[in-house]
């Protein structure tokens, strides 16, 4: 798949220093994960539909969970974003719900009022 994105060697040496260290035996390699994250986040998809290049997708979801849960990656955003004076982070919200077709529809009832 000639679609798969990488994290360069610069950008991967502005994000180390925000990496927790490794207990006990040595993480999987962070640039894979790292990447499979990004593009799993980026295209939307679900972790099983991680491509085979970035390893296995629970690999790349219980790294995603700890870190998540241990504010690694809200660091890394705020830590990049002081890098640039920035006093703010803006974290968009890719979430949307889904409605009934009938749900905007203005309707009038049987014998009620015409708006």
């Amino acid at each position: 798949m000639s679609d798969l994105s990488w994290l360069t060697d610069a950008q991967m040496a502005r994000l180390e220093p925000f990496f927790p260290k490794s207990h006990g035996k040595p993480r999987v390699d962070d640039r894979r994960v790292l990447s499979g994250i990004i593009f799993i986040n980026r295209n939307g998809l679900r972790w099983r539909d991680a491509p085979a290049a970035y390893g296995p997708h629970k690999t790349l979801y219980n790294r995603w969970k700890r870190w998540s849960d241990k504010g690694v990656f809200a660091r890394m955003m705020t830590g990049l974003a002081a890098e640039h004076d920035e006093q703010k982070t803006v974290m968009i919200d890719a979430t949307y719900l889904k409605a009934h077709r009938t749900a905007t529809s203005m309707v009038v009832k049987k014998g009620g009022v015409d708006a």
